[in-house]
């Protein structure tokens, strides 16, 4: 990388590439492999992870750094920015239904391709791509596509990185763990043949070049300009097809898609207001200043600002000035001005004329792994304060059928215990989960549900009156919560609140699981529920910026 320019941010460079490490390592190293891998010294490392756990980037556990789900909105920032994901995502879904492949969207960065978006097919072999992975442009189906477009500059680019490894993918960032290094005879001039069949077919095909079994075909998304803004892509594996027959099969389709999607994107630059603006970053005075009191000398404040400048982009913000900068932050025009720069000298913001624009490279802050979180995932730590807190288990579930089954759970260590593993499934109806589960539903189809339930007698306590548990679950709708006692198991007594995406629907739920003599009912709702909820405020704000972009399963 090029010598820092003077009014560069330092710890704003190191916290960076502590970030950058943790990404390339799939999301997890301890504080010594993070010196190894940075050449940062040990009292830096331990600075830098204190501040981003401060900020919520970061999870520390003893000598492990592990990035946090709330580092994903550094890449919602861009991805919102971006504007593409949300404009073809719901095509690139229909795409891949209707051809039973998965489908991809890709942007140019630099002399290699990232991904932005993925519809995929799951299946015992799933073919898929991590969004905001970095591919070396040579080794892929969009990109030929690309290239058809470089300046000769970025072939200057491009040929001198492939004289230093074939298994690169791009200054700054490591390649694609899987990426194989097959150096082959006269590869430029075949990826430059490559290129030249693009532009002369507007498609391009990968046989096989990023692994074996793996091909693709693809297709430029044009701007009303004419300039490639994104590749959609249709990959499969040689068990299902051949490289031709997969041309064959879909490239009309995918055309056609392609066209729609540059249709889309015409409405979309013609339509004043089309894109509505994200929420502005949280306002940085307040928080910081308390952080640096907590914390003293182990928060750094200027890697903190750096990083909130990056959030001052999204939807609608695209484009800022250094002055919308400076106000969507709180940060003086000076602060602001100093970490631009910094973060033009990464690669991660671009300098257009007197606004700044952020790059695809703000992917390589750790959305690779993050962008494969799952609800357990993120529900975890959070299940295992609240066990700490309660002294008791704590559990996700989801619905699953006319049943619950166990995503996630931390057990306590009591003599007597409740004991129940990952996977165990219970009728819905006699559970505190299924109850808040089956409460969020449209009337009609708890009354569906209900009408094809049996309404088994697990202890003499179980309720099996359709008319009593109908009227049971309008109540638990109304407060949110329900309350089980001795219904699936004599002496077993269970509370539970719903987990609810971004658009309100609950998508799981969490429990607290007691014997009957640890506490009363309404010590349960009097020191237990609001510990619950305080929980799942926080597992929801984690699943809402992790599933923007990126769909994070619900078990």
């Amino acid at each position: 990388m090029s010598t820092a320019p003077a009014e560069a941010v330092g710890p704003l460079m190191r916290g960076v590439a502590v970030l950058r490490a943790l990404g390339e390592a799939d999301g997890r190293l301890t504080l010594g492999e993070l010196v190894r891998a940075t050449g940062l010294a040990r009292s830096t490392v331990d600075r830098v992870a204190a501040t981003l756990a401060r900020m919520g980037y970061l999870r520390l556990d003893g000598p492990t750094a592990t990035l946090a789900p709330r580092l994903m909105e550094l890449a919602n920032a861009y991805l919102g920015a971006l504007r593409l994901p949300a404009l073809f995502g719901p095509c690139a879904a229909r795409l891949a239904e209707e051809l039973d492949e998965s489908v991809s969207l890709a942007v140019p960065d630099g002399d290699g391709i990232r991904f932005v978006h993925q519809s995929t097919r799951h299946r015992a072999m799933s073919l898929t791509f991590r969004i905001g992975d970095l591919l070396p442009a040579e080794r892929t189906a969009p990109g030929p596509l690309f290239a058809a477009h470089w300046a000769p500059e970025q072939w200057t680019a491009w040929r001198a990185r492939r004289a230093t490894g074939p298994g690169d993918a791009a200054p700054g960032d490591a390649a694609l763990p899987g990426v194989e290094d097959r150096v082959e005879a006269h590869f430029e001039e075949r990826f430059e043949e490559r290129v030249t069949e693009a532009r002369a077919e507007g498609c391009a095909v990968d046989d096989q070049l990023i692994e074996p079994g793996l091909i693709a075909v693809a297709v430029p998304v044009h701007a009303p300009d004419g300039t490639p803004v994104c590749a959609v892509s249709v990959v499969s594996h040689t068990s299902r097809h051949s490289a031709d027959s997969l041309r064959a099969a879909v490239l009309h389709r995918l055309r056609t898609a392609a066209d729609a999607m540059e249709a889309a994107l015409a409405r979309d630059h013609t339509t004043t207001g089309a894109s509505t603006p994200s929420p502005p970053p949280r306002p940085l005075a307040a928080w910081t200043s308390a952080s640096k009191q907590e914390l003293g000398s182990e928060f750094v404040e200027s890697l903190a600002r750096g990083l909130t400048v990056l959030t001052a982009f999204g939807a609608g913000r695209a484009a800022l000035s250094l002055s919308a900068v400076a106000e969507a932050t709180g940060l003086a025009r000076a602060t602001a001005r100093r970490a631009l720069i910094t973060l033009d000298h990464l690669g991660l913001v671009a300098t257009e004329g007197r606004v700044f624009r952020l790059t695809p490279r703000v992917l390589a802050l750790g959305c690779p792994p993050l962008s494969r979180t799952t609800l357990p995932d993120i529900a975890a730590p959070h299940l295992a304060a609240l066990a700490r807190t309660v002294h008791d288990s704590a559990s996700l579930a989801v619905l699953d059928g006319d049943a619950i089954r166990y995503t996630a759970r931390v057990a306590t260590s009591r003599i007597m215990s409740v004991t129940i593993t990952l996977g165990t499934r219970f009728p819905a109806y006699a559970t505190a989960m299924g109850r808040v589960l089956l409460a969020d539903l449209p009337v009609a189809e708890r009354a569906r549900r209900l009408g094809r339930t049996e309404l088994s007698a697990l202890t003499p306590h179980t309720i099996t009156s359709p008319a009593v548990l109908t009227a049971l679950l309008a109540q638990v709708a109304e407060q949110g919560y329900a309350v089980v006692d001795e219904e699936l198991e004599e002496g077993l007594r269970s509370l539970a609140v719903p987990v609810r995406d971004a658009g309100g629907r609950a998508v799981a739920a969490v429990n607290v699981a007691m014997h009957t003599t640890r506490r009363t009912r309404a010590e349960c709702l009097d020191q237990v529920l609001p510990q619950m909820r305080a929980t799942v405020a926080a597992i929801e704000a984690e699943l809402h910026v992790v599933g923007r972009f990126c769909p994070a399963p619900a078990a």
